[in-house]
């Protein structure tokens, strides 16, 4: 099928879901097909993140503020892709900076989910799992800096794998939270996310905290730990999902196991003084004066606040205020430093569970994805959205969204995730398990 053909379809879809913010006229691609040679991601067509730097191309992050920006450089991990012979077909929609669980911050309108488009897609990578689970796409990447390519996965029905800390260069993708962003692939099956995963990873010399051991012991202990009273709360239909969850795991023969993690639960209040505190100070750059969208003003300070009043929607403006108040002089310990020293601990809980298990199982998401408007008037219950999935972000380890069958609501069969996490670089750990409990050969 030719590029325009292609293009068409895509557009058509588009125009009800608002999955891609553009759609490339031509697909970017490597030019220098005798070097690919035979690699099974030759020719696959790829969305990527909003957030994400491709030379010659404009990059937003959802934001006004980035009105008429024009990356100069290729993010690392999106060259090894056209390196490997992928090609570029367009730009996904995104929460604002990627701060957001459904897609609803971004400047440029929401992203609506292809299941139920009442509903939303998820956040902040809601246009890329649209993209996939529309069919529009067969593999996009995202960002998870607190479960945002797990969530808006699960919410989509489809898979979605947030690789350890630093396994993925985080070089060309526009910063949130720097000791939190992790790039990482949307897939309808594990084996194409694997192989998204297998191309992108890997140290990087323009990213000092890449990294990924070259022999990783992938030796499997067929025990799965569950966190003690994980699913309390929980409506008993999602809850009877994730029950069921592990019954196949059982099936597959894995003991499911019962753990202790008394200092889990501490994982979103750590989350949201760390990654606004990170993001105030990211977003400082964005001064109207550099690059993006400038305001005139009376003085460059007046210039400076004109801008950014203008450019940053209402969740941007609310986390750079929380985020400068715990870095304060007389808050910083008490709050920041204090989120830092519970993280160790997290950190530590898991480290010995993982001694015991080869996974940890979750519900993705406590919910099915939710209307739209539903939660926007309270930001703390749109922060319980990420309950089951920012542990994995404080901790630095890998995890995986599974589809795992629906729930109905309002006459709608729509879908929920089942979330494992291994231990560092255990990727290969969530691969094996993931493919088991869907069935992939």
């Amino acid at each position: 099928m030719k590029a325009k053909e292609i293009n068409k379809k895509m557009e058509d879809k588009n125009k009800d879901i608002h999955a891609f913010l553009e759609i490339f006229k031509q697909p970017i691609k490597s030019t220098n097909f005798s070097a690919i040679g035979e690699n099974p991601l030759k020719g696959m067509e790829i969305a990527i993140k909003d957030n994400m730097c491709l030379e010659g191309e404009r990059a937003t992050a959802g934001s006004q503020i980035l009105e008429g920006y024009i990356a100069p450089y290729t993010a690392t991990a999106i060259q090894k892709l056209i390196d490997s012979g992928v090609s570029i077909v367009g730009r996904t929609n995104l929460d604002e900076f990627a701060m957001g669980s459904s897609t609803e911050n971004s400047g440029f309108g929401p992203t609506k989910n292809p299941i139920d488009t009442t509903r939303v897609p998820g956040g902040s990578s809601g246009g890329s799992a649209a993209a996939v689970a529309s069919g529009m796409v067969r593999v996009a990447l995202g960002s998870d800096t607190g479960g945002s390519i797990r969530q808006p996965a699960a919410f989509c029905g489809i898979v979605g794998m947030k690789p350890t800390y630093g396994a993925v260069s985080r070089y060309g993708l526009i910063a949130l939270g720097s000791s939190l962003d992790q790039i990482g692939p949307f897939a309808k099956t594990v084996t194409d996310a694997e192989m998204i995963f297998n191309c992108i990873k890997g140290k990087d010399e323009k990213d000092a905290t890449s990294y990924y051991p070259e022999n990783n012991d992938t030796n499997l202990k067929k025990v799965i730990g569950v966190p003690k009273g994980i699913t309390k709360g929980l409506e008993e239909d999602v809850e009877e999902n994730f029950n069921n969850a592990l019954e196949k795991m059982k099936s597959l023969g894995y003991e499911i196991k019962e753990v202790e993690m008394p200092n889990l639960s501490l994982s979103l209040p750590v989350y949201y003084i760390i990654q606004p505190a990170e993001a105030s100070s990211n977003l400082a750059r964005f001064d109207g004066i550099r690059y993006g969208l400038s305001v005139s003003g009376e003085s460059v300070l007046d210039e400076y606040l004109k801008t950014r009043e203008v450019g940053f929607g209402a969740e941007v403006k609310r986390r750079i205020i929380l985020g400068t108040y715990v870095l304060s002089s007389g808050y910083h310990d008490e709050y920041y430093g204090s989120a830092l020293r519970a993280q160790e601990i997290i950190k530590n809980e898991f480290k010995n569970v993982f001694k015991d298990v080869c996974a940890i199982a979750t519900p993705t998401t406590p919910t099915p994805a939710f209307k739209f408007g539903e939660k926007t008037g309270n930001p703390v219950e749109m922060y319980l959205a990420d309950i089951f999935t920012v542990p994995a972000n404080i901790a630095g380890i890998p995890a995986i969204s599974l589809p795992s069958g629906f729930v109905n609501r309002e006459g709608k069969d729509l879908p929920l995730g089942f979330q494992l996490m291994a231990r560092d670089y255990g990727e290969d750990v969530l691969f094996t398990l993931g493919k088991e409990f869907l069935g992939e050969k």
